[in-house]
Order: C-alpha cells, then sequence, then structure tokens
C-alpha cells in the first residue's frame, strides 16, 4: 500500500493542478478598467482610458470561426441633486468591431469604416483597450465650479452577435464581458486665457 499512495497521490495532484490552471484561465477572461479620467481638449473634454481585454475560449473560437465581436465603450456624466433625483448631462457610446480574416490570417480592429490589422490576438485586444482624446462633451454642456459624476466602462455588445449566440449568451456568462463601471468626480474650469502683446487673447 505504501509503495502505490505516491502514484496515486502524484495523479491527484496532476488533475488537481488542471483543474486549477483552467480555473484561473477563466478567473482572469474578462474586462477590467485600469484607470479612466476626462482631460480638457480645445473644444470640451475627452476620455481616456484603459481597458485590459482578455476573451473566453468560447468567444476567441467564434472569433477566429468568423463571428465578428463588437465591444462598446460607454460614457456617463451625471450631476449629483440633493434636492431630487440626479441629472444625467451626458451619455455617449463609442462602438469598435473586432474580426478575423482567414486569408491573412490578421486580426482588424474597426472603428467605423476604418480598420488596423494585427497579427495576433493579443495585439488587437491591447489596442482595443486603450482609449484616447474621445471627445465626450462641449465646454457649454457643463458648468464651470460644478462638480459631476463621471462613469465610464466597456462591454461586449451581445446585441451585435449572431442569434444563436445571442440565446447562449443569456444563459452562459462564458459569452458575456463586461468592466465595471469606473466612477470619478469631475469639476470642469474655465480654460486659461493668455493675453498677447497685440491685445488678442490665446487660450
Amino acid at each position: 500500500m505504501s509503495r502505490m499512495f505516491p502514484a496515486r497521490f502524484s495523479a491527484w495532484f496532476a488533475a488537481a493542478s488542471m483543474t486549477l490552471a483552467i480555473f484561473a484561465t477563466n478567473c482572469w477572461a474578462g474586462i477590467g478598467v485600469r484607470y479612466a479620467g476626462l482631460e480638457a481638449v480645445e473644444d470640451g473634454y475627452a476620455v481616456n482610458a484603459q481597458f485590459d481585454v482578455e476573451l473566453t475560449r468560447p468567444l476567441e473560437e467564434a472569433l477566429n470561426n468568423g463571428v465578428a465581436l463588437y465591444f462598446v465603450v460607454e460614457f456617463e456624466l451625471v450631476r449629483p441633486r440633493w434636492y431630487w433625483f440626479d441629472e444625467r448631462s451626458v451619455a455617449s457610446r463609442l462602438q469598435y468591431r473586432l474580426t478575423y480574416h482567414a486569408l491573412s490570417r490578421q486580426y482588424r480592429l474597426w472603428t467605423g469604416t476604418l480598420h488596423q490589422p494585427f497579427a495576433t490576438l493579443p495585439e488587437a485586444l491591447r489596442v482595443l483597450g486603450l482609449v484616447r482624446s474621445w471627445q465626450v462633451l462641449e465646454r457649454e454642456r457643463v458648468s464651470n465650479g460644478s462638480t459631476y459624476q463621471a462613469a465610464v466602462r466597456m462591454q461586449l455588445d451581445t446585441a451585435q452577435l449572431p442569434k444563436p449566440f445571442q440565446l447562449t449568451a443569456i444563459t452562459n456568462r462564458d459569452w458575456t464581458l463586461s468592466s465595471e463601471w469606473r466612477r470619478f468626480a469631475f469639476t470642469p474650469v474655465a480654460p486659461v486665457v493668455n493675453h498677447r502683446p497685440d491685445g488678442a487673447t490665446q487660450k
């Protein structure tokens, strides 16, 4: 019996290690938010954010078999009011489409009619997670000095999946990806005006 124990223990340990590896892989799949914020631009304010995007195995297989995956970045701006419900001032959406082209063996990330090719899926997902200078509101939409609550998230748009996969997504979490809402306070300020020697002003 004592000689059989190491072999049985080794088999059990190998099976347990495999189970933990699969569990760890599933836990890491999803969308995480590294940071999100607003920056002042010439005509208003723009979102900068970074997401970590990792596809589940069923989504990766579907992508490699020709199913396009649509991702949406959502932005909301709310002004808290102590005397009534909060006022939602702005709501914007930015859509991406991720595809795989079998003949060229390239992944393509689309924004509108423009696309960027990638040799590997990790490269495409890294760029998908970078949101830069996405203008979401004009200066006149907010009041200087007032405090707002901004929120940003990214999710897979399951409504854009083929119908059979939409039904699967209702009951199977492997077919749904969504980050949490990253919320942060935002207080717009008046742009700095520099006076030039000729009497003109420059922002």
